[in-house]
């Protein structure tokens, strides 16, 4: 399902970093190289219904490229 972030996200904490990301060698084919991290937080997402919901977000993150892949992985509350 689609969604739009909403407001601030907050929470940010990293899950692993580097060798221990499952899909290091796609993302360096795919995006590059640099130090990867996939980071996890909570922020307001709005779904393609129009519905508002407080969700855990997961992503991959590198200094110069950015978040790529954002996904929601369950809502809370």
């Amino acid at each position: 399902m689609h969604f739009d972030i909403i407001g601030d996200i907050t929470d940010i904490e990293p899950i692993a970093m580097g060798r221990s990301i499952r899909d290091i060698a796609r993302l360096r084919k795919q995006y590059g190289p640099g130090r990867w991290r996939k980071l996890k937080d909570m922020a307001l997402v709005c779904l393609a219904n129009g519905r508002i919901r407080r969700a855990e977000l997961h992503w991959y993150e590198t200094h110069g490229i950015g978040k790529q892949e954002i996904k929601r992985k369950r809502y809370v509350g």
